[in-house]
């Protein structure tokens, strides 16, 4: 099962405006008239039912929507870029970052859900926008704002009513099976189950997911053995039952463990409900030692169930209480501690003025002003005199002036070096 990957995305670029003069027969002042051109494609992601795992994203690792298309004369507007929709299964997490930089671009917990994970470039102004009273014949457009690529990591987290955890060997994949109509691998050896499993389990009238969770070892926060493929499903469950193998000569301690993976892994999870059922019942030295393995769980002040997986005893009874348990729960899932709670929905870029001195130079970091310096003809005389308007009216000027900046002093924005 792919429920991870890692892949690069490119929102398209914007196109540019153009640089143009009406040019017609009987009309003698005809003006600039140059179009701006069109915005960047977005990249989405949609959550498909139809999409069941990441498996389409294991070949191709990079993802880009359409540029827009340059504005024309007669200010013509340039296409706008197409955008790029990624089919996804539901439950799955869209992050950019790592650590504490992590943050969440969307969370597709419904069908059909669409969420923009990075914007497209503006398209840049044509000249028509720089003309003026005293500037009839602008020489001057922007530039398309350009993208750069970003590195995304798509996260599939199973979404289940309740969730069976346990050591491996537990008996989980039996439970399930007798449980639901889930007919998962089922073998004696530890690992059997690689990926999660889901099965419905009908309950009165009502019907309840149930996901089983592959086992893990100690040191599965870690990554240890199948470590985060164990703990990142647990995320979406509302509930656990936590089966605990009755064969083992230390049912408490494997509670202990497991529960201590879960809190160093995400102490959202050691919150979670949970149900401790010791399974393997119908084991003869199971039945013998059920009242010293009662007396060891209320010792620690923990209610234990008994069952058998296997023939079916105290299944009914623990489906009952697992149900009654998340009714009385009704909370919504909670995503994990690590990621940013908020979904974070990028938005077009405010213009900023930035100014800094580097070596006695005052550099101009305002992208607004950079995309009109790569358009233009800055060996043009002219040009660089149509540059002070734009320069004024981003109140640029007023910047460098707070900034200390002096007749004859150095100044550059983008590759244009200038004395103030």
């Amino acid at each position: 099962m792919y429920d991870k990957a890692e892949i690069r995305i490119k929102a398209g670029d914007g196109g540019d405006g153009a640089i143009s003069f009406r040019h017609e027969k009987y009309v003698p002042y005809g003006g600039p008239d140059g179009g701006d051109g069109g915005d960047g494609g977005n990249v989405i992601v949609t959550a498909e039912p139809g999409v069941s795992s990441l498996r389409n994203f294991r070949h191709n690792k990079l993802y880009s929507a359409t540029r827009g298309g340059n504005g024309g004369g007669q200010k013509k507007h340039g296409k706008n870029g197409e955008d790029l929709k990624l089919g996804v299964p539901i439950g799955t997490v869209v992050t950019a970052g790592s650590g504490e930089n992590r943050v969440m671009l969307a969370d597709c917990m419904v069908p059909g859900q669409e969420e923009i994970i990075a914007v497209g470039g503006k398209g840049g102004k044509g000249n028509v926008h720089f003309a003026s009273s005293t500037n009839q014949a602008p020489r001057i457009a922007q530039k398309g704002e350009a993208i750069e690529e970003t590195t995304v990591t798509l996260e599939l987290m199973l979404i289940a009513d309740i969730g069976i955890i346990g050591f491996p060997n537990a008996g989980k994949s039996t439970l399930l099976t007798s449980a639901s109509a889930a007919r998962p691998k089922i073998a004696s050896y530890p690992f059997t189950t690689l990926e999660p499993v889901l099965g419905t389990v009908e309950a009165g009238l009502q019907s309840y997911v149930w996901a089983e969770i592959p086992g893990l070892i100690e040191g599965a926060h870690l990554g240890k053995g199948l470590g985060h493929d164990f703990l990142r499903h647990i995320m979406r469950t509302r509930i656990l039952v936590h089966l605990i193998d009755g064969v083992s000569d230390t049912p408490v301690d494997d509670m202990v463990k497991v529960n201590a993976e879960m809190a160093m892994y995400d102490t959202e999870l050691a919150k979670k409900p949970q149900i401790i059922a010791v399974n393997k019942i119908d084991i003869p030295g199971v039945k013998t030692r059920r009242e010293e393995i009662s007396r060891a769980f209320a010792d620690v002040g923990t209610p234990v169930m008994f069952i058998s997986a296997e023939t079916g005893e105290g299944v009914p009874v623990l489906v009952a209480e697992a149900v009654k348990l998340l009714e009385e729960t009704g909370k919504p899932v909670k995503i994990s501690s690590k990621i940013s709670g908020a979904v974070f929905r990028p938005q077009p870029r405010g213009d900023r003025i930035k100014i800094r001195t580097e070596e006695g130079v005052y550099i101009i970091d305002t992208p607004e002003l950079e995309r009109i310096i790569e358009r233009v003809d800055l060996a043009n005389p002219e040009v660089v005199r149509q540059l002070q308007r734009p320069m004024e009216k981003l109140g640029i000027r007023k910047a460098l002036e707070r900034a200390g900046v002096r007749p004859g002093d150095k100044v550059r924005c983008g590759e244009f070096e200038w004395e103030w």
